[in-house]
């Protein structure tokens, strides 16, 4: 294995390289990282092919399972990131505790601003599916308001 060629990627240079057909495709750990990141970027099945220098047809062929996990990719770079920056923390480098407390605050930030956006109620609450059409419509005419709006019952005064 020592004498192997490699290419400007740093990948194996397959034996029938420069012959017929085209060199079988390897999937690497390295190139199922790749995937996960630049999914985690929101690239396109498109964009990660040609990144790689294969056929979109090779990538769903090999990395099946990477392209199935493409909205949960963002999520696990983060985490890792998260995992790795609470390993410095742990080691007491006083920039991760600082970078540590910053995404801390904005963590609860955007929880805070979640809760705003949907006045109060819990973000699982509010992110609940909603009635069918003909009862969102019967709401809707109930509640309607303005010019033209059932004046408000008088108070009473005892």
């Amino acid at each position: 294995m020592g004498n192997l060629d490699f290419d400007l990627l740093g990948d194996p240079i397959p034996e029938g390289f420069g012959k017929r057909g085209r060199p079988p495709h390897r999937a690497t750990d390295e190139k199922r990282r790749l995937i996960i990141q630049l999914l985690a970027f929101g690239k396109t099945e498109d964009e990660v092919s040609s990144a790689l220098g294969i056929t979109k047809t090779t990538l769903r062929k090999y990395y099946l399972r990477e392209l199935k996990a493409k909205d949960e990719a963002r999520v696990r770079v983060e985490a890792k990131c998260l995992d790795k920056l609470m390993e410095q923390v742990e080691a007491g480098k006083v920039a991760a505790i600082k970078e540590y407390f910053v995404r801390l605050e904005r963590a609860d930030q955007l929880t805070q601003a979640a809760t705003i956006a949907h006045r109060g109620q819990s973000v699982a609450a509010a992110s609940l599916p909603s009635a069918g059409k003909k009862a969102n419509r019967k709401q809707q005419a109930g509640d309607y308001a303005g010019k033209f709006a059932p004046p408000s019952s008088p108070d009473l005064l005892n």
